[in-house]
């Protein structure tokens, strides 16, 4: 039988339907697929292919399941005219080993989910966590701002994949430039015409420049005890 060079994977080939096997005198249009023994043409029957089933590439991880688990590795190669060359089409196993290897795949993929979701669950947990105390904290700084904008300023800050000041490294500390970089921002956007300004076309140095007395006072406010 014809082997590969770097393995011992047995070559298998997609029956082209002409001439016959060298063995038996078969027509090779009555096997799916051909092989070589003894250096010439085999059928399916001769080639000893007949209990085999086609497993085609795609499936990355049950190819590596099933080759890992056959003790003849067959591989299922076509000639590409266009790339004047071989290539590989998946590769040939016996029924149970298939059904082994693909029970194999999705328990594998059935624990990973499992791990996955108990992953973002710690996470979601940890974030809600962190949004609490960074409103806590707000509260803590910002005494005399109105009743529950802690939690608006919190969760627009903290918002995940944002990028905003409450995801930053030192937010997850509660450093007070984190917490006074929020309230500025909100203020800016909630209590003062920037977002007038800018979409009015105002450049946006110039629209920050004209509110800054505004968020200054805002913030003086807030800061009371």
């Amino acid at each position: 039988m014809t082997q590969t060079a770097d393995s011992d994977a047995i070559l298998v080939f997609p029956s082209q339907g002409e001439g016959d096997c060298a063995h038996c005198a078969a027509p090779l249009y009555q096997s799916a697929f051909v092989t070589f023994k003894n250096n010439a043409i085999a059928c399916v029957k001769c080639g000893g292919l007949e209990n085999l089933e086609f497993l085609p590439s795609g499936n990355t991880a049950l190819t590596r399941r099933a080759t890992a688990l056959s003790e003849v590795k067959y591989v299922v190669l076509k000639f590409s005219r266009a790339r004047k060359r071989y290539e590989r089409q998946g590769i040939l196993a016996r029924p149970e080993i298939l059904d082994r290897a693909s029970r194999e795949c999705e328990a594998y993929e059935a624990a990973r989910e499992a791990k996955r979701q108990a992953s973002s669950a710690r996470r979601d947990k940890q974030d809600a966590a962190h949004l609490a105390a960074f409103a806590a904290r707000i509260r803590e700084l910002y005494p005399s701002a109105p009743l529950g904008v802690e939690h608006e300023i919190a969760t627009h800050a903290c918002r995940k994949y944002s990028g905003r000041v409450g995801r930053a490294a030192f937010a997850k500390e509660l450093a007070p430039e984190s917490i006074h970089l929020a309230v500025r921002a909100h203020i800016r956007h909630h209590h003062t015409s920037y977002d007038r300004l800018m979409s009015g076309g105002a450049d946006r140095s110039d629209a920050r420049l004209l509110v800054t007395a505004r968020i200054e006072e805002t913030t003086r406010r807030w800061l009371k005890p």
